[in-house]
């Protein structure tokens, strides 16, 4: 084919994602001097990366298949709208090669390769083929075409236990599961064919051997219509959760340099047996030794920025100008590695609670100034929406420095530095993750972060009477800011009295403890509060970044805080505290959902009912599963019982906090 009808300078380009890569792309596109298009659903009318387009154009109701998955819908969309080219971010329809084709056929130039390249390496088994071919290291495993279990079966037999489950045409860790014994293996391959048929439409599988110990390198490439192919260096996306990437870095601290040619060499080659055009990321599993070939990643990858920090390379703006038909703009040898980046996936969830998905609305959006190495790709803002239809990340949060020491430590600072009210977010667990010691010395490897999620997820220590402190004043500055709009007066400043002196007595409470009194005392003189048989001289004086300094007995301090009603959240030099200033008033109470409803913790369809009625459950028993923001929850027995009632069936749309199940305590 002739490949100018392929790639072709355009003027309009439609974005056919959302959220974060929506944003990402609109941005670099405007840079460019492009017209820009968004598309939505009906969740996300009010979206940021609708505002930030051109022009943007409803495709339908708010779940996914309704319309960022509807292929024609889209394309219509691009026809009313006169785009010429559409970019498909990452997820949904980024790795579709039907979608493609679809673009092709409607005269669109698709920013990305086509249809021959996704189906040669979007399927992780005939990629496997392609690459064993190619002469490119893979792991031991099944890829055939046939499906049925007992020739699944038989092939796990043959490897060796543990074992891999995963789906041929999956990614982000839906569809995979790690099975240690044969006698787990049916369970596993019925809720992974589950998961990926309906994340991507396709339940075959692959099986691997499970590498022990294994780190995840992988290295970025890009080629053009001219036939030039390079790689970007290698990022190391070895902390993961369930199979999802939590931190990336680039270059990876575990390869020294022959390694780091050897995993670029090999990613080329992978690339070239295909003739690849656009960018694309060739992934591999280490043992520490050796590196074996797992996927290709035909799209761009949600990590790509640590790449770009340490290249310099804007790599949307170079997928935008091979889509021109044009050559890249450097050669291998050009591509010079700079110091270190590394990045943090913010997303709406509560580790405290086995990381359950947050939603409902931003009620505070704050994140760090960007620059000295710093930077944020946020697809949300202050008074947006999480809905409960999507994947749940927010924002990237990275950082560059000359080294990966301080690079971290920039991380973490920016980290700090994120405040997002409203909803229950990540933020303090990739704290705790990203200054973890083993994780500054590279002790790692993909099974790090279930080891140690427990201490991962421990509760932060206890507030001190400096927060508390700090969560008066905070409470005060609140109080100034509302008495400054009003007509000046000295009996709207805070702790002036023209004789005598008043007490006000606060009490906070932080978690399942017990409350903590300060007493704060001002008027004509100085203010003190006081905590336990300790005073303090207090002043505060508020800062442009909208916190405050607070000065205890002559010592300042800079203090972060969000009062939102009665709940506090503090930044101080100890670190993250959320508080709850208790109602002096007495009005506290709240509906509580006892431990022994089986409820939907969040809108979502029951796909599998794992448990009969009348049947007899031990404690931690899984009774059905949901599929809630694409990823499949388990809810399990509370306590040992009797399921005495099955108040749903698989299909069913269920809301957040729909009862789905009685379950009776087994007597003692």
């Amino acid at each position: 084919m002739d490949r100018s009808k392929l790639y072709r300078r355009f003027r309009t380009l439609l974005i056919a994602n959302r959220g974060e890569i929506a944003a990402r792309v609109i941005r670099t596109a405007k840079a460019m001097g492009l017209r820009t298009v968004a598309v939505y659903s009906e969740a996300d009318r009010d979206a940021l990366h609708v505002a930030l387009a051109d022009e943007a154009v409803l495709l339908g109701p708010a779940r996914a298949r309704d319309s960022y998955l509807n292929i024609q819908r889209v394309i219509e969309a691009a026809r009313e709208t006169g785009a010429e080219a559409v970019h498909p971010g990452y997820g949904f329809l980024s790795e579709n090669a039907e979608f493609a084709q679809a673009c092709l056929e409607a005269g669109l130039v698709f920013v990305g390769p086509t249809a021959e390249m996704m189906n040669a390496m979007g399927s992780k088994s005939g990629s496997k083929a392609l690459m064993e071919k190619a002469g490119v290291p893979l792991v031991p495993g099944y890829h055939g075409e046939a499906q049925d279990e007992a020739t699944l079966a038989n092939a796990a037999e043959r490897i060796g236990f543990p074992v891999l489950v995963k789906a041929s045409a999956g990614g982000g860790g839906r569809g995979m599961r790690v099975v240690n014994s044969a006698a787990e293996l049916s369970a596993a391959i019925v809720s992974a064919k589950r998961e990926a048929k309906a994340a991507f439409g396709d339940d075959r599988m692959l099986i691997e051997k499970y590498v022990q110990s294994p780190r995840h390198i992988e290295v970025q490439i890009i080629g053009d219509s001219h036939g030039n192919l390079l790689s970007l260096w290698e990022r190391e996306c070895t902390l993961q959760r369930r199979h999802q990437k939590v931190i990336e870095e680039a270059p990876s601290p575990t390869l020294n340099a022959t390694q780091r040619e050897t995993v670029c060499a090999a990613a080329r080659k992978a690339a070239a047996a295909v003739d690849y055009v656009g960018a694309g990321t060739i992934e591999f599993v280490s043992d520490g030794k050796d590196v074996f070939f797992i996927e290709m990643n035909t799209r761009l990858q949600v990590e790509h920025p640590v790449t770009e920090l340490i290249t310099g390379v804007d790599l949307v703006e170079w997928q935008l100008r091979v889509a021109f038909g044009e050559k890249l703009p450097l050669n291998q040898d050009e591509i010079k590695l700079n110091g270190h980046a590394i990045e943090a996936r913010v997303y709406a969830e509560n580790p405290q609670k086995n990381f359950m998905p947050s939603v409902g609305r931003i009620k505070t959006w704050r994140t760090p100034e960007e620059g000295d190495g710093l930077r944020i790709d946020a697809g949300y803002r202050s008074g947006d929406n999480v809905s409960p239809y999507y994947d749940a990340m927010l924002a990237k949060v990275i950082a560059w420095a000359p080294t990966r020491e301080v690079a971290i430590e920039k991380l973490n600072r920016g980290l700090e530095e994120t405040d997002v009210r409203g909803i229950v977010t990540n933020i303090p667990f990739l704290s705790a993750l990203v200054t973890h010691p083993a994780v500054v010395t590279n002790g790692i490897d993909t099974g790090f972060i279930e080891r140690e999620l427990k201490s991962l997820t421990a509760e932060r220590g206890a507030a001190g009477a400096f927060e508390l402190c700090a969560a008066v004043a905070a409470i005060l500055n609140e109080e100034q800011k509302a008495a400054r709009k009003e007509a000046h007066s000295p009996w709207h400043t805070f702790g002036w009295m023209p004789v005598g002196q008043r007490q006000r007595v606060f009490s906070f409470r932080q978690g399942q403890g017990g409350e903590q009194k300060v007493t704060l005392r001002y008027g004509n003189g100085p203010s003190t509060v006081s905590v336990g048989n300790r005073e303090f001289a207090l002043a505060l004086a508020p800062a442009a970044d909208g916190g405050f300094d607070l000065t205890l007995d002559g010592t300042r301090s800079r203090v972060v805080a969000v009062v939102e009603g009665h709940e506090l959240y503090l930044r101080t030099r100890n670190g993250r505290f959320d508080l709850h200033w208790v109602d002096p008033f007495g009005g506290e109470t709240e509906e509580q959902v006892g431990e022994d409803k089986i409820v939907a913790p969040l809108p979502g369809t029951v796909v599998a009912l794992l448990a009969e009625e009348g049947a007899t459950l031990e404690k931690g028993a899984a009774i059905l599963t949901l599929e809630v923001m694409k990823m499949e929850q388990t809810l399990r027995a509370p306590f040992a019982g009797v399921l005495t009632r099955l108040m749903c069936k698989v299909g069913d749309i269920v809301g957040e906090g729909v009862e789905l199940a009685e379950l009776e305590p087994v007597d003692a």
